[in-house]
């Protein structure tokens, strides 16, 4: 298996550092190295967040990496934020739908509290309600699209649509399986799903959509 350096960037609210930290524990539950940096700082009410994952079979060599072999982005401000990571070779996958507000709850599952802001803020922050043209994405030439949250609001919720984004990178990369992903939701959201189960499947169900909607395997 080779190794991954990976950028996900959202806005405050979007679940990127649950993505990302799901990711990671997914990977070293399945025996790789992996190491998950967030990046919020001040800016975790309605900024750009950010999360740096890099997941390897050997010594992972410094925290920090100059290009990322996978970007993902949540919204057009967290595209161009990330654009410093982009090298020839980095694949970038980005929600194509409609960006919409998402849900807010203290019992939000998919996404953490302290990265919620109103809905009304969100979509001011934002500043867009079209779908970003890719010809405007920064130097990559591997670009995947994926409709997160056009298949969240459809099919299930809003609320889960950064795990649908999360089955797509399963399926980009081929580090981990999506049982394995499962496994390490299970152990982070446990006395969520308890409560609810339904929270439960549609988490799984959109880790599935997700890896369903990346059809074609990325060749590094």
């Amino acid at each position: 298996m080779r190794s991954w350096k990976i950028v996900a960037s959202g806005e405050g609210g979007q679940g990127v550092q649950a993505l990302a930290e799901t990711l990671a524990r997914a990977a070293f539950q399945a025996g790789l190295n992996a190491l998950y940096i967030p990046n919020f700082g001040i800016e975790q009410r309605g900024g750009v967040s950010l999360a740096f994952v890099q997941l390897s079979t050997g010594s992972i060599g410094a925290p920090k990496f100059r290009w990322a072999d996978l970007v993902v982005a949540l919204s057009p401000r967290s595209l161009r934020r990330s654009e410093q990571y982009f090298g020839p070779q980095t694949v970038l996958l980005y929600d194509c739908s409609l960006i919409e507000a998402p849900a807010i709850s203290d019992q939000v599952v998919g996404l953490q509290s302290y990265e919620t802001i109103a809905p009304e803020a969100f979509a001011e922050r934002t500043g867009y309600r079209e779908r970003q043209d890719t010809a405007e994405m920064g130097a990559s030439r591997r670009v995947i699209a994926v409709a997160a949250s056009d298949l969240a609001r459809q099919q299930l919720h809003p609320r889960v649509f950064n795990m649908i984004i999360l089955g797509a990178v399963v399926s980009i990369t081929g580090v981990v399986t999506l049982e394995q992903v499962k496994e390490a939701l299970e152990e982070k959201l446990n006395h969520r799903f308890s409560r609810d189960p339904r929270l439960r499947e549609h988490n799984h169900a959109a880790l599935e959509l997700g890896a369903a909607a990346v059809k074609v395997p990325v060749n590094l």
